[in-house]
């Protein structure tokens, strides 16, 4: 009988260690959510940032749903309002639930 050799195609793609894969995700947002995080840890109650639309690089809407996906992550609710010059973020407040806003 023939030596059968099983013909398989080479790996298309590079190979790492599974120890050598980066764990985590590290987002494109990741320095300014990390910034506006620590802020909010240290705003008073009443108070919001109020953060430049200019300093948001990659625009407004894409640094609110990253926040707001950070901030489900870590288990709080921020609220965000903007108008045409600023993002303003400040932690929700929740009343006690016998009581109604």
């Amino acid at each position: 009988m023939p030596n059968r050799e099983s013909k398989k195609a080479p790996v298309r793609y590079r190979t790492i260690l599974q120890s050598d894969v980066p764990q985590g995700r590290q987002g494109k947002h990741k320095a300014v959510i990390s910034l506006i995080i620590d802020d909010l840890d240290r705003l008073k109650d009443g108070s919001a940032l109020k953060v430049p639309l200019s300093e948001l690089k990659e625009g407004k809407a894409k640094v609110r749903s990253a926040l707001n996906r950070a901030a489900r992550k870590a288990g709080r609710t921020v609220v965000t309002a903007s108008d045409s010059e600023f993002l303003y973020i400040w932690n929700a407040t929740h009343a006690p639930k016998d009581q109604k806003l």
